[in-house]
């Protein structure tokens, strides 16, 4: 088993670091992608996923590495990152060049150009670009063009959606991955590389908005005819949960997240006003409360959750309008009952995200926490470690750093 042939997926989260690692088996003509490793270990230095204490990040980046490297018997040497936080700003932007060839027949350099020309667009001051994602191509005021090489004109523009992260953030990520000792082959938005192992091409036709609640932040991916239209991170995650429960029950933050984790729902109605809990069972004093009362904190944060969520739709006019709904995932959407608060608070059908099926022995792969790092590994696999066809087709050219061939010079200026 070759080096060359692993790929890893490095997801930072604020309460946890997660690795998953696919192996590429060519079997004849064809790639398979194996899943070999998934391991994850609480994060230190990090909050709302913003990098806080570099030593206690690349501590914990190490020790995940540390891990997954005894996990699959082979040293990891490079990974794909997932970056968040909410820093991560998301904008349209257009490009349009002239088509120079005599011919008028449009090269794969000539989407690079129309692409770079999108990404130059003035942006805010302190953000580097992460993604350009292209949506639409044009070619002479022929519009809906979605794979423009080989085709003909002398004008091409292009509707991109450009993803932006703060530098000093971004900058502070890539100094922890290469302190740990590796490489990093892209960072990606972590949500936008869930989407790759949670959502269906027929999702992202229709309409979806993929929800990945993590422990600070709940982080969004919109699409609709399978373009990219929308992404935001909203400051409000599980944790809070756990933070309502510490006031509510006057007790630990331990404890509270003990019962959120054991008994925790968003659904009131399930319980009995005679249903009680002992905080003592939990760590804390010898104090009952019911458990009714408990889903009653919980539910009055998860409907804020949603309400933030829908406002987000509402921006771009998409409220109640997703025929494809919400797909939920991170380690909050397996709260109990949050399917039916979400419904309730977007309108719109929700269910719960599956991670696409992989040959693997590892059963952990599967729980939706993992979603982003094994969508990582699928960023890999599809950015060159098995797909094939044209790179500038839609579904394949989402960095233009890749198209450019400048990630790692990119990546090491910043950390100089």
């Amino acid at each position: 088993m070759a080096n060359e042939h692993i790929i890893a997926g490095l997801d930072i989260g604020s309460s946890n670091i997660r690795i998953v690692v696919g192996q590429i088996v060519k079997t004849n003509e064809s790639e398979q992608l194996n899943i070999i490793g998934v391991i994850d270990v609480p994060a230190q230095g990090l909050n709302k996923g913003s990098i806080v204490s570099i030593e206690d990040s690349v501590s914990s980046i190490s020790a995940a590495l540390e891990k997954a490297e005894r996990m699959i018997g082979l040293p990891i040497e490079n990974v794909y990152v997932g970056v968040g936080g909410s820093h991560i700003r998301s904008q349209e932007s257009n490009g349009v060049i002239a088509i120079t060839k005599t011919s008028g027949e449009i090269q794969e350099t000539d989407v690079e150009r129309v692409i770079e020309a999108a990404r130059s667009v003035a942006a805010p001051v302190n953000y580097e670009v992460l993604h350009v994602i292209p949506k639409t191509f044009s070619i002479d005021n022929q519009t809906g063009v979605k794979d423009p090489v080989g085709m003909s004109g002398i004008r091409l523009e292009v509707t991109t959606q450009v993803v932006r992260g703060l530098s000093s953030q971004i900058s502070n990520v890539t100094k922890c991955v290469y302190r740990a000792g590796i490489d990093i082959n892209d960072l990606v938005f972590g949500t936008l590389a869930a989407s790759e192992s949670v959502l269906s091409v027929r999702q992202k036709e229709l309409g979806v908005c993929l929800v990945d609640i993590g422990a600070a932040t709940t982080k969004l991916a919109v699409y609709e005819e399978g373009d990219l239209i929308h992404i935001s991170v909203l400051p409000v995650g599980s944790d809070h949960i756990t933070a309502d429960l510490a006031i509510g029950l006057q007790t630990s933050l331990d404890v509270s997240e003990r019962i959120k984790l054991d008994i925790g729902s968003a659904s009131p109605s399930s319980f009995e006003k005679t249903d009680e809990i002992n905080l003592r069972d939990f760590g804390g004093d010898d104090q009952a409360f019911s458990k009714k009362y408990i889903a009653e904190i919980i539910e009055a944060r998860t409907e804020e959750i949603f309400e933030k969520v829908d406002l987000e739709l509402q921006k771009i006019n998409r409220s109640g309008l997703l025929p494809a709904g919400l797909v939920l995932i991170g380690g909050g959407s397996k709260l109990a009952g949050i399917v039916p608060v979400s419904k309730r608070k977007t309108m719109l059908p929700v269910s719960l995200g599956i991670n696409k099926k992989f040959n693997t022995a590892v059963d952990k792969v599967n729980e939706p926490t993992y979603c982003t790092a094994l969508g990582l590994v699928l960023w890999g696999f599809n950015q060159g470690g098995g797909a094939g066809g044209s790179k500038f087709t839609l579904n394949n050219l989402q960095s233009v750093k890749d198209a450019a061939g400048k990630v790692k010079g990119w990546f090491k200026n910043l950390v100089s």
